[in-house]
């Protein structure tokens, strides 16, 4: 099996994954645009930050698995993996101390104004009186908005600052709250407008496409803290320069609207340059730590791939198909059974959504679970039930 790695990764994983049996192949400066013309034979590529459109998706004939080594994958054509049958599969929670460490360092910074001092002092220029003036952040409200690894990691750290948390997210009920020792907001409306600090960790999907939009954003307190370590586009950028600018409230974010797919090079964004804006270079995930509890993940995922045929972390399995109708045969455990059960449902045009047949201890019996998109006739039914000889008991149940 040949893995396409495109992005940096650390070199003990890829040995590891050369320990499997893989063939790795290490191309960490490839390009977006490029990773059509080199998947090549490639059953696996594993990417960071590189996007993965869908002519790659088309020209790897023998893709089988996309790995992001990363939480979102917002930066994958899973539209295009979806059509074609490939996995998709990430690395969630890796990351989430790393990227809750970043955060913590933005609100910090912003509070003692720690750019400022560093530049001042750097330039010959003493200024005590001026940057002895910091709020602190000890006693303040803080409102998180998305409650998942990262989130959690900020509900710790918060408090240990001695911060008030208010939290929302899409699955936190009042009783999860609870256990979590926040105080609960019904919606982002609510939470907002009771907070001294905003910080946003939730993944980009179509419901939080700009989430904190120009109303959300007009009801921040004067002097708020707004953080951002999640994607630029749950936040309406347009509205937060506005109050930027207007000097009603303070940014942290380490994300920005178009930002370059190189490493290194010329970047200029209108938040980015604003003075009251700490902005860093999409680093939230990345230290030494988190990287190699990623790296070790993609590993796993490759492992469990090639010695089982299972995918950890596969996020593109459908939710909910358009199955009815649940069968289920109880049947004698040799050949050709199902085969014969299979070829009444293709004869009467039922597809199957899914499939599971399990094994009681002796080997004598089985049992098959079949999810169907459609009534099979009781004609088909009296047919699978009369083979006697293979087939114990047949059922079927409305889903």
């Amino acid at each position: 099996m040949k893995i396409l790695i495109a992005d940096s990764f650390p070199q003990s994983y890829i040995s590891d994954i050369s320990n499997l049996g893989a063939e790795a192949q290490y191309k960490p400066k490839l390009k977006a645009e490029e990773l059509a013309a080199n998947i090549g034979d490639a059953s696996v590529l594993i990417v960071r930050s590189t996007e993965v459109h869908a002519d790659c998706i088309n020209a790897g004939k023998s893709l089988s698995l996309i790995i992001r080594a990363g939480a979102g994958v917002n930066t994958i054509d899973v539209k295009a993996a979806n059509a074609r049958g490939i996995y998709v599969a990430n690395c969630p929670g890796k990351n989430s101390i790393a990227v809750a460490e970043l955060t913590m360092a933005l609100l910090l910074s912003l509070d003692r104004r720690i750019v400022e001092n560093v530049m001042d002092l750097r330039n010959g220029k003493w200024n005590k009186s001026e940057y002895s003036r910091a709020d602190g952040v000890f006693g303040k409200t803080i409102g998180i908005i998305g409650v998942g690894q990262i989130g959690k990691e900020m509900i710790v750290r918060a408090k240990a600052f001695g911060l008030h948390v208010i939290a929302w997210s899409r699955s936190l009920t009042p009783e999860k709250a609870e256990k979590l020792n926040v105080d609960y907001a019904p919606s982002v409306e609510v939470l907002v407008p009771q907070c001294n600090i905003v910080s946003v960790h939730v993944a980009l999907k179509p419901e939080t496409r700009n989430l904190i939009n120009r109303s959300i954003i007009q009801s921040m307190k004067p002097g708020t803290i707004f953080l951002n370590t999640s994607r630029a586009e749950v936040v309406d950028e347009a509205s937060l320069r506005e109050a930027v600018a207007a000097g009603a409230v303070k940014v942290g974010a380490d994300v920005f609207s178009n930002e370059p797919e190189e490493k290194s090079g010329p970047f200029s964004h209108p938040l980015a340059s604003m003075p009251g804006v700490y902005g860093t270079h999409h680093i939230g995930a990345s230290t030494n730590q988190a990287q190699n509890a990623v790296a070790a993940e993609a590993v796993a995922i490759i492992n469990d791939y090639i010695q089982h045929g299972t995918v950890r972390n596969w996020v593109n399995r459908a939710k909910k198909t358009a199955a009815k109708w649940q069968l289920v045969v109880r049947h004698f455990d040799k050949p050709g059974v199902l085969a014969n059960v299979l070829d009444y449902l293709k004869t009467s045009k039922i597809n199957v959504q899914e499939i599971e047949n399990v094994i009681f201890e002796g080997q004598q019996t089985a049992c098959c679970t079949m999810k169907l998109d459609a009534r099979p006739a009781d004609d088909v039914l009296a047919e699978i039930r009369k083979r006697g000889d293979e087939v114990i008991q047949v059922s079927l149940i409305g889903l």
